[in-house]
């Protein structure tokens, strides 16, 4: 599962309309028939017009300054494997957004009494996504793209008589570097803005930056995790704690669909990995052996080479760790493998 949250970006200012994200997040329903159509819902409804996404969310931004965000958007990916959990099924998921939706809500720390009632946001499923220029196949690819696409130039200049050339030699070039061209789908080779194969269901969701009567400020990107200050001669509770919400989406996807997660799919796994490798190591060869197969396949799929590591061995092999954490780390900037942090 891997969840991101990020401010509102328009411009230097924050001024701009949410309608800009909701046509955006309206892309993959044009030209399909009604019934083909996702709709946007919130925790109680499930068909939200876009005019009322749009006008819910500008009309609930009282006091707030022009570089403060007035909204936030969360994208819930799951992997393909959790897809294939619930057979790729909308109605899954909304249901799963709206328990979560509890957990984020759970997850802040104030003086009132923070519930799902006191959220305003409304979510999108989307089933596309497609390649974009950072992602690490599109890079990778770029210098051959580049010069292919030189070389298909030669070849037009020869055909137009404007230099001497071999057009046969230069398709033969052409040839040698689409076979090593290093990422290809279905024999094409990766480019941004080609539609990525396999299961790609996520959620888009809007959520506001204030409560839902418009009186204070919900933040899940606040610095604070969870303390007090003094405000106005007064103890004042803030922060939103990320690590309660991230492990708890996970326990709440497990518990409504009934998903059987493996250990390296856990938020405790990928933070151990990150912060205390040895410890990855230790976890990931101590598993009951189907479990450590399991894990092994999941880590293979994403393109990490993993040596035969002895399941009695208890010193750490740190060359094994570091070439792990070097392969799982290029995996996940290429959004191959779901970090939830």
């Amino acid at each position: 599962m891997y969840i991101a949250i990020s401010p509102q970006k328009m411009g230097s200012t924050y001024t701009s309309s949410v309608g800009a994200y909701v046509e955006y997040l309206e892309k993959e329903d044009l030209g399909k028939h009604p019934d083909l159509t996702e709709n946007f819902f919130d925790q109680y409804n499930d068909n939200v017009s876009p005019e009322k996404v749009i006008s819910e969310i500008d009309g609930n931004t009282a006091k707030l300054r022009k570089r403060d965000p007035k909204f936030y958007s969360m994208v819930v990916s799951p992997s393909q494997r959790e897809l294939k959990a619930i057979n790729n099924d909308s109605s899954h998921l909304r249901k799963y957004v709206r328990e979560l939706m509890k957990d984020y809500a759970n997850s802040f720390y104030r003086n009132q009494q923070v519930s799902v009632d006191s959220i305003k946001y409304y979510a999108k499923i989307e089933h596309e996504r497609t390649y974009r220029g950072f992602e690490k196949q599109v890079m990778e690819n770029a210098p051959y793209r580049k010069e292919i696409a030189k070389l298909q130039n030669d070849i037009g200049k020869v055909e137009r008589g404007e230099v001497n050339g071999n057009v046969i030699k230069l398709e033969k070039k052409i040839e040698k570097l689409y076979d090593q061209t290093p990422h290809k789908q279905n024999g094409n080779m990766i480019v941004a803005g080609m539609q990525k194969e396999g299961l790609q269901t996520h959620v888009h969701i809007i959520i506001s930056r204030k409560d839902v009567t418009n009186t204070y400020t919900l933040s899940p990107l606040a610095k604070h995790k969870a303390s007090e200050i003094m405000l106005n001669g007064k103890s004042t509770k803030r922060g939103f704690d990320r690590d309660k919400f991230y492990e708890a989406s996970e326990k709440t996807f497990d518990r409504v669909v009934g998903y059987d997660r493996n250990y390296v799919e856990t938020y405790t796994a990928k933070k151990d990995f990150i912060k205390n490798p040895g410890i990855f190591y230790a976890s990931l060869v101590g598993l009951p052996t189907r479990e450590k197969d399991v894990a092994f396949k999941l880590l293979k799929s994403t393109g990490v080479k993993i040596p035969n590591i002895p399941v009695n061995q208890h010193q750490l092999a740190m060359k094994i760790i570091k070439g792990l954490q070097k392969g799982i780390g290029r995996a996940t900037r290429s959004s191959e493998i779901d970090i939830g942090f």
